[in-house]
């Protein structure tokens, strides 16, 4: 019988923290169950995550447990901020479920615990991520928790449609490329030279919040850029079979313009800092440390709530230069501009009351609201329009979602695969790795399909050029499947 390996993505998957816990649950359990199979070593793990207390006398298992229960101070008493769990989950509703890792719903089991939690739900493109899995919906009370947004603040869709015959496509396809690789840059830390003006380089918290004065500089630097990872800008097929009251464009082909992107470093540094205040304000168990949060009655939640708020306009900016690039060189303004944020965290009336819900990886589909939901470089994307319904706090999924990790993509994936898969679907790709293949992400048909009760679909996007990061593929940091797209 072959002896027990487990991975740091496995523990990772079932709720362990970042950090020592990790390489000390990998020892203990190929050491003293090296004879078990990895769902027995798996579910052990599990159960010391969710009751980390019933183990800590344990003479193997303590080990593990200790790092995963709050600290005690030397006096004997908990440490100052230490916030122990609720015993009991609020309810959540999970949709597609059996899309969806353990992993992934283990952490938002864990979210579900928190003392200020109010609502939630998981979304059918979910993922393990940092603190709030990817597609997790978090409702919470006067209070904002960093991670629960995301690292890339304001991650945002942006579709334009325009009245040109998708054979142009084809026909200039050069063209059109041309135009995509002209109108934005692509790649970790990307600047221009000689950015764009907008005004949201102007805004006053620049100047106001001291972490911000630092970060505008190169701000202004980046803005019109799209950075690397899952974001995109690509040109396609808009199809629309019937007029909708909304959308307000009539049925037949068009040529769009959709991107994917968020913003950039700026985002990132807010997220990690207020993250690191949040951590020593409230101290959580090791499994949700990365759920701490700021009150907005208290100086750091106010500063991280307008930080925020500036990097969604930021991240929006980027958008609007790229696509106000691209129209001017096509000649002509979009019929219609459809967008919006799935990394953010928005004042909404949740059963009478005034809460923050915090959508991570997840689309707004309040009624009537516009949004695109796209698939991967050769599947599909939709135009949708929300149904308001609160089962999901009006939320919907905010892609097909992964289900291989980009190592796992890099190790598994050839050239000659992703190849074919282009050629078959008559897409062409400008840059691009393997870590974002198709074969990469959940079939985005049937993450639809779990989500008919939230949105209707009143469109579809179908890639033609797709444009992404081509930079050479290096060794991915520790976590960067999660942070990235976060």
């Amino acid at each position: 019988m072959p002896k027990l390996k487990l991975t740091g993505k496995q523990l990772r998957a079932i709720g362990l923290p970042e950090g020592p816990v990790i390489s000390i649950a990998m020892n203990i359990m190929e050491k003293n169950y090296k004879y078990r199979t990895e769902e027995e070593a798996l579910n052990i793990l599990k159960n010391i995550v969710s009751s980390p207390a019933d183990y800590v006398n344990d003479e193997i298992l303590g080990m593990v447990a200790k790092q995963l229960v709050p600290k005690v101070s030397p006096s004997g008493g908990a440490l100052e901020g230490a916030i122990s769990l609720s015993p009991t989950a609020i309810p959540f509703n999970i949709f597609g479920s059996e899309q969806i890792e353990q992993g992934a719903i283990q952490q938002m089991y864990t979210a579900a615990k928190l003392p200020i939690a109010v609502a939630g739900a998981l979304m059918p493109d979910a993922h393990s991520g940092y603190g709030l899995p990817i597609g997790g919906v978090l409702a919470t009370e006067n209070a904002i928790i960093p991670y629960g947004v995301g690292v890339d603040i304001g991650c945002r869709m942006c579709l334009s449609i325009f009245d040109i015959d998708p054979k142009e496509l084809a026909a200039r396809e050069n063209y059109f490329a041309r135009e995509i690789n002209e109108a934005t840059l692509f790649g970790a830390g990307a600047e221009f030279k000689a950015a764009s003006d907008h005004q949201v380089i102007e805004r006053k918290e620049f100047d106001e919040l001291s972490l911000l004065k630092g970060l505008q500089a190169r701000a202004w630097k980046q803005l019109g850029s799209s950075g690397s990872g899952n974001h995109f800008v690509e040109f396609g097929i808009v199809d629309i079979n019937e007029k909708d009251e909304v959308l307000n464009i009539d049925p037949g082909k068009y040529v769009g313009l959709l991107s994917h992107s968020g913003s950039r470093g700026l985002g990132a540094s807010i997220a990690n800092h207020y993250t690191k205040l949040a951590r020593q304000k409230r101290r959580l168990p090791g499994e949700a440390a990365n759920l701490a949060w700021l009150s907005l009655d208290e100086e750091e939640g106010i500063e991280y709530w307008l930080a925020m708020s500036l990097a969604g306009d930021y991240a929006s900016a980027n958008h609007h230069i790229i696509h106000e690039k691209i129209a001017r060189q096509l000649g002509q303004q979009p019929m219609k501009m459809v967008e919006n944020h799935h990394n953010f965290a928005w004042k909404e009336i949740v059963d009478g009351k005034e809460v923050i819900v915090h959508r991570k990886g997840a689309t707004p589909a309040g009624k009537n609201v516009l949004g695109i939901i796209p698939g991967s470089m050769t599947a599909p994307g939709f135009i949708v329009k929300g149904k308001g319904e609160q089962a999901s706090l009006s939320s919907a999924a905010h892609g097909a979602g992964r289900k291989m990790s980009r190592t796992a993509a890099l190790k598994s994936i050839t050239q000659n695969a992703l190849k074919d898969e282009l050629a078959k679907y008559g897409v062409k790709l400008l840059g691009g790795g393997l870590d974002e293949a198709p074969f990469a992400y959940k079939n985005i048909e049937e993450v639809m399909k779990s989500q008919h009760h939230l949105v209707d679909v009143v469109g579809r996007f179908t890639p033609k050029i797709v444009k992404m990061d081509g930079g050479a593929r290096r060794q991915w940091r520790k976590r960067r499947d999660e942070i990235i797209g976060e």
